[in-house]
């Protein structure tokens, strides 16, 4: 199997699907992640080594391919939506993933919603080109301190369907691979603390019926 990982920033990846990604790979399926924005020049503490902790955490998990284009930060939505679905159809087009993992729509992070939209665009690329791969399965991931941060009643909130169970070394990955990223990791009680991390994923497992879990929400399948 053949996951694609879509995300707005450097370390997204991590923090919404990290210890899922470990596992898959452990199973011997394949994972690339594509990124749209990377930089982060809103994020407090900055690193300046970006780069090298991004390859740092996703060799540590084991994504095999990358995919980077440096649309502005916390700006996606000054750029054109079909430049964001065209960089998506091209990875799709090259990688010929059968699941493809994004930010939930509903997020308040900007970066997240106009990639999430136009993953959703670009979805139907195989039915513009016949002879293009059809995607299986399109899943929202949860990326703490944002996912939880969609107090806007009037839209749809992230509903979690489905569970990967992760175990603890799946998680110790996940928190491993964060540590790499500066100023991405804060103190308790912030969303993105060790703790509230392992809480979330002890939760989710509580949710599915196992120790630790990571939540998706399945919103497309093809059988």
């Amino acid at each position: 199997m053949k996951y694609l990982v879509v995300v707005a920033h450097p370390d997204d990846e991590v923090l919404g699907a990290g210890a899922s990604i470990y596992k898959f790979v452990r199973e011997g399926n394949q994972v690339a992640v594509a990124t749209l924005v990377n930089h982060a020049a809103a994020r407090h503490n900055l690193s300046s080594h970006l780069g090298e902790e991004q390859e740092k955490a996703r060799a540590l998990l084991g994504i095999e391919k990358s995919y980077a284009v440096d649309f502005p930060n916390i700006k996606t939505n000054t750029v054109p939506h079909l430049e964001l679905v065209q960089f998506v159809e091209s990875c799709l087009q090259d990688y010929e993933p059968d699941i493809v993992i994004t930010h939930c729509p509903a997020e308040t992070n900007i970066d997240h919603a106009m990639v999430s939209g136009a993953v959703q665009a670009a979805l139907r690329y195989p039915q513009r080109n016949e002879d293009a791969k059809p995607i299986r399965e399109l899943w929202y991931m949860e990326s703490a301190s944002s996912t939880e941060w969609c107090v806007d009643s009037s839209v749809r909130r992230f509903t979690p369907n489905l569970f990967v169970e992760v175990g603890e070394e799946g998680l110790d990955k996940k928190l491993e691979a964060l540590a790499f990223y500066a100023g991405v990791m804060r103190d308790y009680p912030h969303p993105r603390s060790t703790e509230a991390l392992r809480g979330l994923a002890a939760w989710r497992g509580a949710q599915a019926g196992c120790k630790y879990a990571e939540a998706f929400e399945a919103v497309f399948r093809r059988i």
